[in-house]
């Protein structure tokens, strides 16, 4: 029995850990967690099903390889990017980097957001770091306002969020602009500091104006009620 298992383990070969992992991957890029059972993946990979139970326990496991070696090679790809020298923008591309990669991987970032205790707790650490060492620089710059833990909770908050919430919409009808608002109100919440659109052209102006009118009182309510309307065409123009 000992001498079938080596054998096999042998036959199968000594990249075999790589290529159930990346069967997996590829199940559930498709289909999502749901289609990487453990007999699927094992017919993708070109092993028995045994063998995943040795090399990674369950399917669990099997999930978490998967999410970890995903998660280092994005790490690593995000540690090697030259920082911005506005720590703030520095902050908002990383944003952007995150959301992209949620978007791209929507099977991995469903297991990722529904394990409460991951099994790649020290992969994501590593990402912490990162996020970490950008709210520092922040703090540095005296353009922090909130503590950097409660910074860290809003920003992974509102990220996870934001791509759940993109990623609930059809993918031809998802709000272009949902991940950018969600951003800058992570960045209003955290800095004070509010982005100012150089191109918010006639559209902001209508917007500005609109949410201002509570604060004037030379209307009577239905040239208030008019204005209203019209400034919100201009604005969804």
């Amino acid at each position: 029995m000992e001498h079938s298992k080596k054998a096999a383990d042998q036959a199968e070969g000594p990249d075999v850990r790589e290529r159930i992992i990346a069967a997996a991957a590829k199940l559930i890029s498709t289909g999502g967690p749901e289609a990487a059972t453990t007999r699927a993946v094992a017919a993708a990979a070109g092993v028995q099903a045994p063998t995943i139970y040795r090399l990674f326990g369950d399917k669990r496991g099997l999930l978490a390889a998967v999410v970890e070696e995903s998660l280092t090679r994005y790490l690593a790809a995000k540690s090697k990017r030259v920082p911005h020298p506005d720590p703030l923008q520095d902050l908002r591309d990383g944003w952007d980097m995150h959301v992209a990669f949620g978007l791209s991987h929507p099977g991995l970032f469903a297991i990722m957001s529904s394990d409460p205790q991951p099994a790649w707790q020290a992969t994501a650490a590593d990402g912490n770091d990162i996020l970490r060492r950008r709210i520092q620089n922040l703090a540095r710059a005296g353009r922090l306002r909130v503590t950097e833990d409660r910074a860290i909770g809003i920003i992974r908050a509102m990220g996870t969020g934001v791509v759940l919430t993109l990623l609930q919409q059809p993918e031809g009808e998802r709000d272009p602009g949902l991940a950018e608002a969600a951003r800058e109100a992570v960045v209003a919440a955290i800095t004070g500091e509010a982005a100012v659109a150089a191109d918010a052209g006639i559209q902001g102006t209508a917007m500005a104006l609109r949410a201002s009118l509570d604060q004037t009182t030379v209307l009577t309510k239905g040239e208030r009620q008019l204005l209203t309307e019209l400034l919100d065409r201009i604005a969804d123009a």
